[in-house]
C-alpha cells in the first residue's frame, strides 16, 4: 500500500448541498430556506431568542470594580532574609533585581513572616507593623516611598 492509494471507505464522504442552482438541481428558487422571512434572509444573530428576552439581559449584573484600588505586589521577610545580606538596601528596584516582584515600578508591601538577624535598609510603598517591629529589632531601617 502506497500514500497516493489511501482513500476514505466508501460513503465516509458525501458531497455537500450545493443550494440555489436553478430548478434542476432540486434546491433552486428558495433555497430550502421557506417562504420569506427572518430566518431565509440569512439575518438570525446567534443570540436571537424568537423575541423573548435574551439570556445575557435577563441575567443579573454582578461585582464592582473599584477604580481607585491600589495593588501591592506582597514581599515577606523570610523572602528578604533568604535574598539579601547584611547592610544591604531593599527596594523596589533590587527585589525586582532578585525576582521578589515582578516588576520594579510595582508598589510593594513588606509583611511580617519569618525572621531575620541582620540590619536591613528597607524602602517600600507600606510595610505591616509587625514586619516594621522584626526589623527594626534585628538594627534595620524602614522609610516609606510615596
Amino acid at each position: 500500500m502506497k500514500l497516493n492509494e489511501l482513500s476514505p471507505a466508501p460513503g465516509a464522504k458525501k458531497k455537500p448541498k450545493r443550494v440555489g442552482r436553478g430548478p434542476g438541481s432540486g434546491h433552486g428558487r428558495r433555497s430550502c430556506r421557506g417562504n420569506k422571512g427572518q430566518k431565509a434572509r440569512n439575518k438570525v444573530k446567534k443570540w436571537f431568542e424568537g423575541g423573548q428576552m435574551p439570556l445575557q439581559r435577563r441575567l443579573p449584573k454582578r461585582g464592582f470594580k473599584n477604580p481607585t484600588r491600589v495593588e501591592y505586589e506582597i514581599v515577606n521577610i523570610e523572602k528578604l532574609a533568604v535574598k539579601f545580606g547584611e547592610g544591604e538596601e531593599v527596594n523596589p528596584e533590587t527585589l525586582a533585581a532578585k525576582r521578589l516582584i515582578s516588576k520594579k515600578d510595582a508598589r510593594v508591601k513588606i509583611l511580617g513572616r519569618g525572621e531575620v538577624s541582620f540590619p536591613l535598609k528597607i524602602s517600600a510603598h507600606a510595610i505591616s507593623a509587625k514586619a516594621k517591629e522584626i526589623i527594626e529589632k534585628s538594627g534595620g531601617t524602614v522609610s516609606l516611598i510615596k
